[in-house]
């Protein structure tokens, strides 16, 4: 997930979604610790957190697609504006999910011990 997150932060104007490699995902990497609550299922934080940031890249990549056909003109113009809705509020997401992250490090990083 950490290099997803980290090829997503390194495109510039000139590189495309495209260029962002999704195949090392987070769930193949990530063990589920025993005695966490998701280990009796076999679901672990990092592989679920993996797995959106998989889905937000992809839908990125799909609203990218979507809007070089529209400039085509093989996309109508509803099919544009769908697909651009959708990756602006899976990014609203994710802004969200690591606006949570951030602030609940910084509540732990206040705890005394």
């Amino acid at each position: 997930m950490i290099n997803s997150v980290q090829n997503v932060s390194n495109l510039s104007m000139t590189r495309a979604l495209g260029a962002v490699d999704t195949e090392n995902s987070a769930s193949s990497s990530a063990a589920t610790m025993p005695g966490t609550a998701g280990a009796a299922n076999g679901v672990s934080f990092a592989s679920v957190m993996g797995n959106m940031a998989n889905d937000a890249v992809t839908s990125l990549k799909g609203a990218e697609s979507m809007s070089f056909a529209g400039i085509k003109g093989t996309a109508t113009t509803r099919e544009v504006v769908d697909s651009m809705l959708q990756a602006e509020q899976t990014l609203q997401t994710a802004i969200a999910i690591r606006d949570k992250v951030v602030s609940a490090f910084l509540e732990v990083t206040k705890m005394q011990m």
